[in-house]
């Protein structure tokens, strides 16, 4: 299992922005997954996708590793941000908006700014 935790913190540590999740951003398998991946999307951020269904090491050692029981799981510059319900509240909050910035990370605030409105 420590291979895999390394592959895990790796791939967390190298990528920008990373989402474990059920299938891969252009199919996704699951809602939960489908919606934080079609945010990221829609916001135009590149993100590494991570099948956790193509590998049940993964899918239990991401959960490990992130002492957090549900997939998916997004990662920006190396923090565990959350799971779709989180996602979710700090994209409507603007906090997922805040944290791209201080990060560093690319994204549309008028895609943003679009969700909030369908939302409000």
């Amino acid at each position: 299992m420590a291979d895999v935790e390394t592959q895990i913190r790796e791939t967390i540590e190298g990528t920008d922005v990373v989402l474990f999740m059920k299938g891969t951003k252009d199919m996704p398998q699951c809602g939960f997954s489908s919606r934080v991946a079609g945010v990221l999307n829609f916001m135009g951020v590149e993100f590494t996708d991570i099948n956790v269904l193509a590998n049940d090491d993964i899918r239990q050692g991401i959960k490990d590793f992130s002492d957090w029981p549900t997939i998916p799981q997004l990662y920006v510059k190396g923090e565990f941000v959350g799971g779709c319900d989180i996602v979710t509240e700090m994209t409507l909050s603007g906090e997922l908006d805040k944290l791209f910035e201080d990060k560093g990370v690319a994204y549309s605030k008028e895609a943003a700014d679009k969700i909030r409105a369908a939302n409000a």
